[in-house]
């Protein structure tokens, strides 16, 4: 009966009662594969990002290797991946995108074809520069040929000017007080500055904080040192907002999904006070 009733609306608003239908995955987990294809036809995948931790479809936090991943499900989402830009002849950086399963299922959802805002961990884990090979490629290099090995745990957190104790009001003003953490394994990219004014026009992310240590738990500690370091003042940021969440038992577990952050975590303001 809803089917039918989508059609007759299908027909009734584009005079075509064709309906295109998608599979309903029941607590997904959103995990993408980096790839890199040449115009010779070489195309390689560097692992994967779980970017599962959104907040109205946007991603918060990014790492790598997800934390459900398995040398199987990393073998096959990577094969399906370079098959995929084989097919259309992709040549530059990409990303594939997918929905997991808890049964290790992996349905595809989207390819971004430009290097991501979350490129930096791949970067972190495997020691390649993806700009670096962007670049090379379109000037008609091949591929460098080496073995890619993905060692430790990279996370991101997006810094972004919004208030989380106001439903994450956006922050517009200028920044007084930028201290920008430190010490090994901390990347930081930014464009922004103490006596930077942050507009109200566009995107509210001022930051990418990136770290990476041999293990998981070593770098959930290390991203939870350098927010605490990172001295942001003139405006709201959602740096409490990521300390908090370097605590909270399901993230350290790796248990959480697309409509985690949503429906399960909550941010204390009073914490921060």
């Amino acid at each position: 009966q809803n089917f039918e009733m989508c059609r007759q609306e299908a027909s009734t608003a584009f005079n075509n009662p064709e309906v295109y239908i998608e599979r309903f995955v029941q607590n997904p987990h959103h995990v993408e594969i980096q790839i890199m294809a040449d115009s010779h036809g070489n195309v390689i995948h560097l692992g994967e990002r779980d970017c599962s931790l959104q907040r109205r479809h946007q991603k918060v936090l990014e790492e790598s290797p997800s934390p459900l991943m398995t040398p199987d499900l990393r073998r096959r989402m990577g094969e399906a991946s370079i098959n995929a830009a084989k097919a259309v002849d992709y040549e530059g950086a990409g990303t594939v995108e997918y929905l997991v399963d808890d049964n290790e299922n992996f349905y595809f959802m989207e390819m971004n074809t430009r290097i991501q805002v979350e490129h930096p961990v791949t970067e972190m884990i495997t020691g390649y520069d993806l700009i670096e090979e962007q670049i090379r490629i379109a000037y008609g290099v091949k591929i460098e040929e080496r073995e890619i090995e993905m060692k430790g745990h990279a996370i991101e957190c997006r810094i972004n000017a919004e208030d989380p104790e106001f439903n994450f009001r956006p922050s517009a003003g200028e920044i007084t007080v930028f201290h920008p953490p430190g010490g090994h394994g901390v990347r930081l990219d930014t464009h922004a500055y103490s006596g930077y004014r942050i507009p109200p026009h566009y995107d509210s992310m001022i930051a990418k904080l990136i770290v990476s240590a041999p293990t998981r738990e070593d770098a959930i500690k290390k991203m939870k040192r350098a927010l605490q370091e990172f001295i942001i003042e003139g405006i709201k940021t959602t740096i409490p907002y990521h300390i908090q969440l370097m605590d909270d038992p399901n993230f350290i577990a790796g248990k959480f999904t697309t409509k985690y952050l949503e429906n399960n975590f909550k941010f204390d303001p009073e914490a921060v006070r």
